[in-house]
């Protein structure tokens, strides 16, 4: 599939189910992808990209962002606190707050630096154990608090369990977003942003579906 394909799923999606034109924005995941994969998409005109490592992130865009005016990235990965001020400094989103240590430790930060990136919180829908994330039950709790911090929390995000139907679980961030007083979704990957933007997400990440399958970082 190709970045063109995937903006016309989008669209598709979005008329399908009564969503305004262009109200989801696409996330193109480019962690462990070979710099020759991701130039190719930013000179289609992409813009918006998602990285899960800061330490990546960090090898990568600072000189991409010279080169490609505009570009907007997201980290969608887990956070250590350890790489906060990282994180904080070269993206413009934070999609996996997912404790109040980090929060607290952001809040920090964001004075220091006198900016903040768009904030979600994490939630684990699933309540995996493997997996980061608030629970559903403490998360309108968890917002409160980082709102009480002053962070930009802009909405929620989800990971679904791979073994369960993914509906289930963007019906439910839905659900506790409004209970938030939040707009802002962050769901749906390759093989179900479709269906993701049926139930509103504001933001999908995909990347194989973008650049084809990820290579080992040695590789590139």
């Amino acid at each position: 599939m190709s970045l063109l394909e995937i903006q016309k799923k989008i669209s598709a999606a979005e008329i399908s189910h009564g969503r305004a034109p262009g109200s989801t924005t696409l996330i193109a995941v480019s962690k462990v992808q070979p710099l020759q994969r991701i130039e190719d998409v930013l000179k289609l005109g992409h813009r918006i990209f998602g990285e899960n490592r800061v330490q990546e992130a960090q090898s990568k865009w600072p000189n991409l962002r010279e080169q490609y005016k505009g570009v907007k990235l997201h980290i969608i990965g887990p956070l250590q606190t350890n790489k906060t001020r990282a994180a904080m400094e070269l993206a413009d989103c934070i999609h996996t707050l997912d404790r109040i240590k980090l929060a607290k430790n952001m809040a920090r930060i964001a004075q220091e630096l006198g900016k903040c990136p768009d904030v979600f919180v994490q939630v684990n829908t699933g309540e995996e154990q493997q997996k980061s994330g608030v629970t559903p039950k403490e998360t309108l709790t968890f917002v409160k608090e980082c709102l009480d911090m002053d962070l930009p929390v802009r909405g929620l995000m989800c990971i679904p369990p791979m073994s369960e139907e993914a509906s289930l679980h963007f019906a439910l961030l839905k659900n506790i977003a409004e209970d938030c007083g939040l707009s802002g979704l962050s769901m749906g990957m390759s093989s179900d942003f479709e269906k993701a933007i049926s139930f509103g997400a504001t933001h999908i990440r995909v990347g194989s579906a973008i650049f084809g399958d990820r290579v080992k970082s040695q590789e590139q």
